[in-house]
């Protein structure tokens, strides 16, 4: 786990040195957008050092998941104001404030908001890795990985794979069918994203209803996991629609810029990486917890692809 994460550390920095001082992209600013650019790197920089400290003051180490469908729309709303409200940059943005309202309301209801804003709900994945990770039993190594991959490395990757909408102010073609093509495609993965979080939601709720109320659980609650519905197609239907739409995304500047590659790519890549990593992390603690996870993960692909059924 510690290589893991050293590897998704290296390779954000290594991709940033890339992208800023390789010939192959062109990564040159205009003195307006060059503005609007430190003023979000700085509001990143805040940001990823307000939930450091809140979370060694008050021990609960998901802040960050409270800037995840947040901080987004404002970083697109700051460039489009700056670019003098752009069409394109227009539809962006409107396009990331329906994703970011409904994944906020998802993770309300999971308590994952609070009126105190340091407060709400942690990641069970913390407490595990603090608990099995030997090395994460210290107290300095531990605030280390807070800060260094909690903290910057997450929110440095929301604001990397944001900076398509500035790689499109950049571009000089005007908006065409193909923005309002790559619209509908990235408005239809919302769509499919919140069914996937609706079907998981329901399942957990009855699940959890059922075990308060001290009822016998039989079928797929006493299996403990849901594998009807998308889930039956993707084990993570929700993590690879929000892969999809950041990549959907990207293309916004691909139509801008009429390249199929830009320096804004680097996000949407590193997102893929990090999701990978997350889900198998996420899954090596669901096979411990339900005996039946296993088959579940043979007989259905982690994202999107096939696999043959091998019932039991």
């Amino acid at each position: 786990m510690i290589r893991q994460i050293l590897l998704l550390i290296l390779t954000i920095c290594l991709s940033v040195y890339l992208v800023i001082y390789s010939e192959f992209f062109e990564f040159e600013l205009s003195s307006n957008q060059s503005e609007a650019f430190y003023n979000m790197l700085l509001l990143y920089l805040g940001s990823a050092s307000y939930c450091f400290i809140a979370g060694e003051l008050t021990k609960n180490y998901s802040q960050v998941d409270r800037f995840w469908s947040t901080i987004p729309l404002v970083y697109c709303w700051y460039f489009t104001y700056a670019s003098g409200m752009d069409e394109r940059l227009i539809l962006m943005s409107s396009l990331i404030s329906i994703w970011g309202i409904r994944l906020s309301f998802n993770f309300s209801r999971k308590g994952g908001f609070s009126i105190i804003p340091w407060k709400g709900v942690e990641d069970y994945r913390w407490e595990v890795l603090q608990r099995d990770v030997a090395a994460f039993k210290s107290k300095l190594n531990w605030s280390l990985f807070n800060f260094f991959f909690i903290c910057f490395y997450q929110l440095g990757l929301i604001f990397l794979f944001s900076l398509p909408i500035l790689a499109a102010w950049q571009g000089s073609n005007p908006l065409s069918y193909i923005d309002i093509i790559i619209a509908g495609v990235l408005f239809l993965l919302i769509i499919i994203q919140t069914i996937s979080d609706e079907q998981q939601h329901k399942f957990q709720t009855l699940k959890y209803d059922k075990i308060h109320k001290g009822e016998k659980l039989s079928g797929n609650f006493k299996k403990g996991f849901i594998d009807y519905g998308l889930w039956k197609y993707s084990r993570h239907p929700n993590y690879t629609c929000e892969q999809l739409i950041w990549i959907t995304f990207y293309f916004f500047s691909v139509s801008a810029n009429g390249k199929l590659l830009n320096w804004s790519i680097i996000g949407c890549v590193l997102l893929v990486i990090l999701f990978y990593f997350s889900a198998k992390f996420s899954e090596s603690i669901s096979s411990k917890k339900y005996p039946k996870y296993n088959n579940y993960q043979n007989n259905t692909p982690m994202f999107i692809g096939y696999k043959q059924k091998n019932h039991e």
